[in-house]
């Protein structure tokens, strides 16, 4: 079945991917981290790679970096099962190093399914990699966080420091990750409630 099947589901893509051999990741991996998350989400997180225990166990951000994700969305009632997350690349680069220009490639028709499948309204990435993967002319994370684009012409993006990059900087004050991250979350708040980017963003 062809990716741009009308028969396409995100059951039969997971499937494909499950079994995918298509760059040297998948000859290193313990699971496929597909993804997971409501299927007809408005809000999708877009990460780098799996890391260790996201290989283990198959799922997306449940290692230290998901535990700070889940917080970030708590802290503004945003519930994880009604969001979509994945990841530009689907199996963990050997040491959580940054998957190749190759790896991401290879990867990338799946990415671009699930986004075609799930149809959300807002696409959050986290962190450079994925930022500029999507965006290419996007500055990096450090400027374009917390700014709204526009990708392919209609879905909202909007780049958000990596939660790892979180616990590597714990100081909550005025100007730190943590506080710019708040900022940040509390616009996809703001959307999820009124369908609009917030002014200014």
């Amino acid at each position: 079945m062809e990716l741009t099947s009308p028969a396409l589901t995100l059951d039969t893509l997971r499937a494909r991917v499950l079994s995918c051999s298509k760059c040297p990741l998948s000859e290193s991996r313990t699971n496929v981290v597909f993804g997971e998350g409501d299927p007809s989400a408005r809000l999708m997180f877009v990460g780098e790679g799996p890391g260790e225990v996201e290989d283990e166990t198959g799922r997306p951000f449940v290692g230290p970096a998901g535990q700070k994700l889940d917080e970030v969305l708590a802290s503004v009632g945003i519930d994880r099962a009604r969001v979509y997350i994945t990841n530009v690349v689907k199996c963990r680069p050997p040491g959580n190093r940054v998957p190749t220009r190759s790896e991401m490639e290879a990867c990338f028709p799946y990415l671009e399914a699930q986004i075609a499948l799930i149809k959300p309204g807002l696409i959050v990435t986290l962190g450079n990699t994925s930022t500029q993967w999507l965006l290419p002319s996007a500055p990096g994370i450090t400027k374009s966080r917390g700014t709204f684009f526009t990708w392919r012409g209609g879905i909202l993006l909007l780049p958000m420091f990596h939660p790892s990059y979180l616990l590597r900087y714990p100081s909550r004050e005025r100007g730190s990750p943590k506080y710019l991250t708040w900022l940040d979350i509390k616009k996809v708040r703001e959307w999820l409630d009124t369908g609009k980017a917030p002014v200014g963003g």
